[in-house]
């Protein structure tokens, strides 16, 4: 063998590489084993599937194991609503008696189409998905419907063939928005102008396309109304806070700093419109630090956490937008609809509310996130 070298770097070069190609065979037989078991499960349970066709017609053939496997791919835990919306879920499942395979994406859309690809090979029951962006699920949701698996998109809706999914369930994202420039029509009736400053979600994400949507149809045919600037807050409250301590920096630079209203390019702030309450929890967080207060400046938010609620019964936030997290329920009824063989609906609204500061806070139960 030394004869064959022409040093120590080659025979280290060899050694790697005869090592990488050992483990690739490893891990190709381990591959193999487990297609080899889940092939023996499907076998001896009796447990067949064909392909499906989302929204009507299914040939999905009933699973007759006895406990059905949802595979569910959750975007992260960046807020105690997302982490409510999870530990509703499995709730639910544990309820009725459905094994969750759980993965989160950490925010990352390429986790989450690794996720649902890891799904596709244990042959779960059903695919679940809250899905990162609108664009880019085409092919493996092809991947999905070759392989008999149904989806069932959640919370958030996507671009892609509808044949590809069986249906959305989830928040109405137009409503939502349309509900939010509802109260700020009625909370300014006799102003002549007023300036909307927009604390927006995640880009290209379908709440933030549905929320913005909403909020605008209200407001376009009254000349009153004028949105001056929408920043991106990806939905985080550390990006809630960043956003509003550029504001406050710029308006000390322009020498228009002041303890009760916030400017957006010298131009005062009437209405502060925020996609989620993690990035309003951030914007009263740089408030505080600052000494700044909102009773000037009427502050709307989407979710309706614990947090947000008592700072709207302290006066801090005028009106809150439900988006209910509590999906777990409904999400296993359609799991186990569809895993009969029975077709579900497109789309499923979940019940949702709105909080005002003209409520009566005493009927306020606790949010529980």
């Amino acid at each position: 063998m030394p004869a064959l070298l022409n040093g120590a770097g080659d025979y280290l070069t060899i050694t790697f590489f005869a090592r990488k190609i050992i483990f690739q065979m490893n891990v190709r037989i381990i591959k193999v084993i487990c297609i080899f078991q889940t092939l023996l499960a499907v076998f001896f349970t009796g447990c067949s599937k064909k392909t499906y066709s989302a929204g009507g017609e299914s040939a999905f053939i009933p699973v007759k194991s006895e406990k059905l496997i949802l595979g569910f791919s959750q975007i992260g835990s960046e807020s105690a609503w997302r982490s409510r919306n999870t530990q509703s879920i499995y709730e639910a499942a544990e309820e009725n008696n459905i094994q969750i395979i759980f993965d989160d994406a950490q925010q990352k859309q390429e986790n989450q189409l690794k996720a649902i690809r890891s799904f596709i090979v244990y042959q779960v029951d059903v695919i679940a998905f809250v899905p990162i962006v609108e664009d880019g699920w085409d092919n493996v949701l092809k991947e999905a419907k070759e392989a008999g698996i149904p989806v069932i998109l959640v919370d958030r809706q996507i671009n892609a063939d509808p044949s590809l999914y069986a249906g959305f369930l989830g928040e109405n994202g137009l409503e939502e928005g349309r509900n939010a420039a509802r109260f700020m029509l009625e909370k300014f009736t006799d102003k002549d102008s007023v300036n909307i400053m927009e604390f927006s979600g995640t880009e290209n994400s379908s709440v933030v396309r549905e929320r913005a949507k909403g909020f605008r149809e209200i407001i376009e045919n009254d000349s009153r109304f004028k949105i001056i600037g929408s920043e991106n807050g990806d939905f985080l409250r550390s990006r809630g806070k960043e956003i509003t301590q550029d504001l406050i920096q710029k308006a000390m630079d322009m020498g228009i700093f002041s303890k009760d209203s916030l400017y957006y390019e010298g131009q005062k702030i009437d209405v502060i419109y925020s996609h989620n309450d993690s990035m309003t929890l951030g914007l009263l967080d740089t408030l505080e630090t600052y000494g700044i207060t909102t009773d000037k400046t009427v502050i709307i938010s989407i979710d309706a956490e614990q947090k947000s609620i008592d700072a709207l019964t302290q006066g801090k936030l005028n009106c809150v937008v439900e988006c209910n997290p509590n999906l777990g329920p409904v999400l296993m009824k359609l799991v186990r609809l569809i895993a009969e063989g029975r077709p579900i609906p497109r789309v499923t609204y979940i019940e949702e509310k709105v909080f005002t500061e003209k409520d009566d806070f005493s009927e306020y139960k606790p949010r529980g996130y």
